[in-house]
């Protein structure tokens, strides 16, 4: 795969890193995460939009886009302290799903078989499946347990006729085999679907599903503490954040929204200790749709998902080394 570059907009990097070349072994050597562009929305099913995410959330902050941001709560510049670059999009046409589908699990799998981490912005849901399937690839299949950020289960069977769909991508990786049920765990789930056949699918896999009514009871923290001891014999952790986890009135541009979700603080915070505390071999963000946000305000939590993750990544590197990034003297936030 040649790199593309963008499909939609301006052809930049996620602010401003190095770009590099997929097929291009020598431009991977030393990479701790590569940025892939999904532009992909032929999975929707309500509105679509979601093929303009990648531009976005690589566009979407006010600071110069010089390839660094130093954390605050962490103490590291995620994007200095680990080798971040861009392979740019994956040439992904919204009318043919499952050449698409599979462009993105052969770029995904090249970048995990050369040690990198892969970090997807979609792009709709169904850029998952490939996603997951394509770490699997390098990881073993069933190795890799996934955490799972969304208001919506997305386990469906068919839906309009067709296997492939935003709301179909983790039916698909369990049924492959590329994921496992009893290692699938899924955080704010919420409103009127699916239904009780679905429900009693997933309760047959397995899966573990933290729905807002629990976590409203409960807490995140202690929802998030079941999930970390779950995922210890894991080879590693797929991070799959769904924008529309968080309520639509702090994230409206998203193609499914539902009302009563997490705040843009907590999914922030979460993804901070999940990326701190747990073995991630891959993330991506999905469902960013340009078209329905204001003021930018999606993309810009979105694009502060990457940054907490790179963060909260760069961290966990220098405390296993045992050496500092910072000023060992001024105390890290919190980070739970």
């Amino acid at each position: 795969m040649t790199r593309y570059g963008s499909m939609y907009g301006p052809d930049v990097t996620f602010l401003g890193v190095d770009r590099c070349d997929v097929s291009d072994a020598p431009s991977l050597a030393g990479a701790d995460v590569v940025i892939i562009g999904a532009p992909f929305d032929g999975g929707t099913s309500y509105r679509s939009g979601a093929r303009f995410g990648p531009s976005a959330i690589r566009q979407a902050c006010y600071l110069a886009h010089d390839g660094s941001r130093p954390s605050l709560a962490m103490r590291t510049d995620g994007l200095r302290d680990l080798r971040v670059v861009d392979a740019g999009d994956v040439e992904m046409f919204s009318g043919d799903i499952e050449s698409s589908l599979q462009a993105l699990r052969d770029v995904v799998a090249r970048v995990a078989a050369a040690g990198a981490m892969p970090l997807v912005l979609g792009g709709d849901h169904s850029i998952t499946w490939p996603d997951v399937t394509g770490v699997a690839d390098r990881h073993g299949h069933g190795q890799v347990a996934v955490v799972h950020f969304d208001a919506h289960a997305d386990t469906g069977d068919i839906e309009f006729g067709s296997l492939y769909g935003h709301g179909q991508p983790m039916r698909r990786l369990i049924e492959s085999g590329a994921a496992r049920g009893d290692r699938f765990f899924q955080i704010g789930l919420r409103g009127y679907w699916p239904g009780p056949e679905t429900l009693a699918w997933m309760a047959e896999q397995r899966m573990r599903s933290y729905e807002m009514t629990e976590i409203g009871v409960r807490g995140l923290a202690a929802c998030l503490d079941e999930v970390a001891a779950a995922t210890g014999d894991c080879v590693g952790v797929f991070l799959s954040v769904d924008i529309d986890v968080v309520d639509p009135g702090m994230a409206p541009g998203t193609g499914t929204p539902e009302p009563g979700g997490l705040t843009a603080r907590e999914l922030l915070d979460a993804v901070r200790r999940i990326c701190l505390e747990l073995p991630v071999v891959g993330i991506d963000v999905v469902e960013v749709a340009p078209p329905y946000d204001s003021a930018d305000v999606t993309a810009l939590l979105a694009n502060r998902v990457v940054l907490e993750a790179l963060s909260a990544l760069a961290r966990r590197r220098c405390d296993s080394a045992g050496s500092a990034v910072w000023d060992p003297s001024v105390p890290l936030l919190e980070h739970r």
